[in-house]
């Protein structure tokens, strides 16, 4: 769906690069989370593929398109969610109005049944709306608009606990086997659940690209395991991964993985490899 090759971007003429080379692919009906840590550029790899950024070289395609052509073919069927944003003081009704027509598979019964899904009315005026209530309409137009790439970054930040919880109903609704779903977030507990496949960058780009059902057969989640490869301490002991068999599931905890992968990467990516 979305291709990425030889990427290389810095801010600047001369500052420092934030990607050098990197190459990846997404390929659709899958729910990707990209971590890392502060400053590795999943923000800007976001908005590069949307091509609001111009690489130094390279190029991100979109069905073969170059994104930073902004063709109207490709915009209207990728949608972003950034972190921050803000809102037109108008009604919700003139919003829609306004902008669903650059969407041409937007529909209004699952921007309503989207917006019921957040226990929020749909009469509503944009001006009105705590920062919580705007990232959930933003996030139901968004899914609404059944465009083929959504991104989303940071989209649980601002939310309550409740609205976390409406969170992972409504995106359970908005996914199919057509869409791909990229997001980005510190908040992993907040999404791991939703999640296909997981991304992580480092500095030098990739440190580990899994499935979450490979992670599920090739690691070994647990407390106080004598056999641990990576351990850190939880409210429960001391969280553990071990190697898994390749066959049998363990329950994944991604954010305990993250620490992992940056802690030891090679070792964690190893598991995937090389059997006992």
């Amino acid at each position: 769906m979305i291709e990425i090759k030889n990427f290389t971007y810095g801010y600047g003429k001369t500052g420092r690069c934030v990607f050098s080379d990197f190459d990846f692919r997404f390929e659709p009906g899958c729910v990707y989370g990209l971590l890392g840590e502060n400053g590795v550029g999943k923000s800007t790899l976001l908005h590069a593929m949307m091509g609001l950024l111009r690489p130094r070289a390279g190029a991100i395609r979109f069905g073969g398109t170059d994104v930073c052509e902004r063709r109207p073919s490709v915009l209207s069927d990728c949608y972003i969610v950034p972190e921050e944003y803000d809102l037109p003081r108008i009604s919700l009704s003139d919003y829609v109005r306004i902008n669903a027509p650059f969407y041409p598979k937007f529909s209004r019964s699952d921007f309503e049944r989207y917006l019921a899904g957040f226990e929020l009315p749909a009469a509503l005026n944009l001006k009105s709306l705590s920062m919580g209530q705007k990232k959930k309409v933003v996030m139901c137009f968004a899914l609404a608009t059944n465009a083929s790439l959504l991104l989303m970054d940071e989209p649980t930040n601002g939310l309550d606990i409740l609205s976390k919880s409406l969170f992972r109903k409504v995106m359970a609704q908005g996914m199919n086997e057509s869409r791909t779903i990229v997001i980005s977030t510190h908040q992993v507990r907040d999404v791991e659940n939703m999640l296909d496949r997981v991304v992580i960058l480092g500095r030098q780009g990739i440190l580990f690209d899994r499935t979450v059902d490979e992670a599920a057969r090739h690691l070994r989640f647990g407390i106080g395991a004598p056999d641990a490869i990576f351990a850190a301490p939880s409210l429960q002991g001391l969280a553990t991964i071990s190697r898994g068999d390749g066959v049998t599931d363990s329950a994944v905890n991604i954010e305990l993985l993250f620490c992992a992968v940056q802690a030891d990467a090679r070792k964690i990516n190893d598991c995937f490899t090389n059997q006992r």
